[in-house]
């Protein structure tokens, strides 16, 4: 009888387990129009979310920092390390759904009823402790909170890929603007220091003025002063971009950087923005913060369960008897079982808390999942706007730079005939030195406005074909 009635009951038990106060869960529809302010000029091909960062970033030298990036940058590693943690912390979750296990044995000393004396006891056997029988689903609930928990985190790791491509990105072609920035002032300095000595010669034989002489001195203190503070912002990006890799930026690397030009690095493809509808899909943190939502409406359901009647369940089996040597006797032969109900009655109000808790963390990750949306939607209009905008901005700063560059020979053939004061010469110059870094500061941004928008949508971040999205509620992640 006692051989069935263990199993029995076990099955019984686990039979029982089909309430759930999880409330159902309804998404709040999307808080942002339903298209982009500014239509997206590549409305075909991939999505950004498809392409791998290595099709995106075609150049081989900023491939291989990306790559270093991933191995080596302590952010994106303690974000691995989240996933495990969340991972086992979903584990010890889930085991509280099945009885605990485990052999026992106790020795114990105790006045004999018949006042003769003192009787030991001593018992050794299989012993389940105390087991909540999950009838009103508290615990399957705290189950389902710690895997959307888990899937967040999975979630979370994705999106700080993503950034971290992004910012290696952004951070190398600002180090290549840099450079280029340097090569014009150092150009510029050169030419302005031979500009000084001949008009101190000029000066000196009477055939200008000491006005021209300052202003020719003045204009290359400046050029002096602007590569100083061009190197030391150099200087300053390699920094952040050694924090960003997690080591120090390989030599070979930062010297391929002088003599190019960002007109010189690969083109960055368009990609289409699609709808704002695709981000819900797309961008690991609006699917973070909506599983961080479906945690918090998880909870709701384990605080409802407070308020109802707590069954747990206690069994032993083995062998008990007064005499240690005469333990495994056939007649030592024991079993136990004790069943028991708690039904709250006063708490003081605590488990009203609990649910006035677990329902306001619901609003407040309802909000969160909101707030991601239009973030989201914020960052890629205004990478669409700004793609239209730059662009035409460059155009025109170009062909400034070619009218310039006019005006700037035709200047110095006037001075040089005598036409034109040396002044117009020299308010040519400093107009062509602040264009030639405007073009490259506007290119830049262009470049850097591409790379955001590809991180916008979601880029940087793809699943390899054999991971599968999402881990079934009745199965632990693998």
């Amino acid at each position: 009888m006692t051989k069935r009635l263990v199993p029995t009951l076990l099955a019984s038990a686990l039979l029982a387990t089909g309430c759930s106060f999880i409330p159902q869960l309804d998404r709040p529809a999307a808080p942002v129009a339903t298209d982009y302010p500014v239509a997206a000029a590549a409305s075909t091909g991939t999505a950004a979310a498809d392409i791998p960062w290595q099709n995106f970033f075609t150049d081989a030298r900023l491939q291989q920092l990306i790559q270093l990036a991933l191995g080596n940058n302590r952010d994106l590693r303690v974000a691995v390390l989240n996933i495990e943690q969340a991972r086992a912390q979903y584990q010890i979750q889930r085991s509280a759904q099945f009885p605990e296990l485990g052999i026992g044995a106790t020795g114990s000393r105790a006045a004999s009823t018949n006042g003769s004396g003192y009787v030991n006891t001593y018992m050794v056997g299989l012993s389940m402790p105390s087991w909540e029988i999950d009838f009103w689903g508290r615990i399957r609930s705290l189950k389902e909170q710690s895997l959307a928990q888990y899937l967040a985190t999975e979630e979370g790791r994705k999106s700080a890929q993503i950034s971290l491509v992004a910012a290696v990105a952004s951070a190398w072609l600002g180090l290549q603007a840099d450079e280029e920035l340097r090569a014009i002032s150092q150009r510029t300095l050169q030419t302005r220091e031979e500009s000084v000595r001949l008009a101190k010669l000029r000066f000196d034989a009477g055939a200008s003025s000491e006005l021209d002489f300052q202003q020719a001195r003045s204009l290359t203190e400046n050029a002096r002063a602007t590569l100083a503070q061009q190197t030391r912002q150099r200087d300053l990006d390699i920094n952040a971009l050694t924090l960003l890799v997690g080591q120090q930026v390989p030599a070979e690397l930062l010297a391929s950087l002088q003599g190019k030009r960002l007109a010189d690095l690969p083109t960055l493809a368009d990609v289409p923005a699609g709808l704002p509808s695709d981000l819900l899909l797309r961008r690991p943190d609006i699917r973070q913060a909506e599983q961080l939502m479906v945690a918090a409406n998880a909870s709701i359901g384990a605080a409802r369960a407070l308020f109802f009647p707590n069954i747990s369940l206690t069994a032993a089996a083995g062998f008990a008897n007064t005499e240690l040597s005469d333990l495994f006797q056939a007649g030592s032969r024991t079993f136990s079982i004790a069943p028991s109900l708690y039904l709250p009655i006063f708490t003081a109000g605590r488990n009203q808390a609990n649910l006035e808790v677990a329902e306001t963390s619901k609003k407040i990750a309802a909000a969160q999942y909101e707030k991601a949306i239009q973030t989201a939607f914020r960052e890629v209009s205004d990478a669409l706007v700004s793609r239209a905008s730059l662009s035409e901005q460059l155009q025109a700063q170009i062909a400034q730079q070619e009218a310039e560059a006019s005006r700037l020979n035709l200047s110095n053939l006037r001075y040089t005939n005598g036409v034109a004061s040396y002044l117009d010469l020299l308010d040519a110059q400093r107009s062509m030195f602040a264009l030639e870094q405007a073009v490259v500061q506007v290119r830049l941004a262009q470049l850097q406005n591409q790379v955001l928008l590809y991180k916008a949508l979601g880029g940087g971040w793809s699943e390899p074909a054999s991971t599968t999205a999402a881990v079934p509620a009745t199965a632990s992640p693998q």
